[in-house]
């Protein structure tokens, strides 16, 4: 996944480059539903609205947001999946709902009966907890964790396993909280009502103010803000939380759609002053591009690797 990551991100600026090339060879067909896997008014709603407008004043095309949520985005998938493959129906969602969440609905569908057409950025996944808490270091955090269990939210189940999977690699029990959303994680945080738990970039100002404190990266990579934070790589965990915002359709796209959209959405997303890349950059750190076969092969991958997650969070 990580040479995935690489690659793409190293040919993000020729996709961008390309972008307009691809879009004067494709146009859609009428106006394109984008369907939003998000509540309403959530940074990725947000995220996916200006995305929208960005494609309407640059493009020309008409974008009709629609709010398809539930169950870790396999509503959406479910609702997508027969609809036409011409690029008049697109959604976004996140890696993790055709990878686990698809794996574990086992609904009769697998990530190649759609098109993953473009990643829009990646989650800066930590594991954070209160400043006076008292806790400089995952390490701290895990000796507290020796004396009492320690209550530690997760907003998805694939989260849940992986905090699992982190107490038994350093020996100690968590309490897992199963908490709606990362919002609602930071607020049972800052509430005292959790002691720690998974935020997936929410947790940044928090951090800069001194209030939170990154003891862990969930990723493959270290964290942005904080470098120095160990990876679940680091604490004996081969699992990690590694995802992306993804824009998919129906299966069989077309190969001139699936690329002029690709192109279309790279391009505003990274380019500066563009309502998307400025709230893209600001949330998630910037444009975290994975296109086209590397974004099928990515979805790919994650759905056969949720297998093995599961399995081991059931020993």
């Amino acid at each position: 996944m990580k040479r995935i990551f690489k690659t793409a991100i190293s040919t993000a600026a020729a996709v961008v480059l390309a972008g307009s090339a691809f879009a004067s060879d494709w146009t859609p067909p009428g106006p394109i539903k984008l369907m939003i896997a998000f509540k309403a008014g959530g940074g990725a709603d947000t995220q996916a609205r200006l995305i929208a407008e960005d494609l309407e004043a640059k493009m020309g095309w008409k974008f009709i947001p629609e709010q398809v949520t539930g169950k870790g985005g396999m509503n959406l998938a479910m609702a997508i999946k027969d609809q036409p493959n011409d690029g008049s129906v697109i959604g976004m969602v996140v890696t993790e709902t055709l990878g686990y969440n698809m794996k574990v609905a086992n609904a009769g569908v697998t990530p190649s009966d759609f098109t993953a057409i473009t990643t829009t950025a990646g989650f800066q996944m930590g594991v954070v907890s209160r400043s006076e808490k008292g806790w400089k270091t995952f390490d701290e955090m895990i000796a507290a964790a020796r004396e009492s269990p320690l209550r530690f939210g997760a907003m998805s189940p694939k989260l849940a396993d992986l905090a699992y999977l982190l107490g038994k690699a350093q020996g100690v029990e968590f309490n897992i909280v199963n908490v709606k959303g990362g919002k609602g994680v930071m607020n049972g945080v800052n509430a005292g009502d959790l002691d720690l738990g998974f935020m997936a970039g929410i947790q940044r100002k928090g951090v800069a103010a001194g209030d939170l404190v990154n003891l862990a990266s969930a990723l493959s990579a270290p964290l942005v803000q904080t470098p120095d934070a160990p990876t679940f790589a680091d604490l004996g965990v081969k699992f990690s939380a590694d995802g992306y915002f993804l824009i998919v359709g129906p299966g069989g796209m077309p190969a001139e759609a699936r690329d002029a959209l690709a192109a279309a959405i790279g391009e505003v997303i990274s380019t500066e002053g563009m309502k998307s890349n400025g709230m893209i950059s600001k949330a998630f750190g910037g444009a975290a591009i994975i296109a086209g076969d590397d974004a099928q092969a990515l979805v790919e991958g994650d759905f056969e690797a949720a297998g093995a997650l599961l399995q081991a969070a059931s020993e």
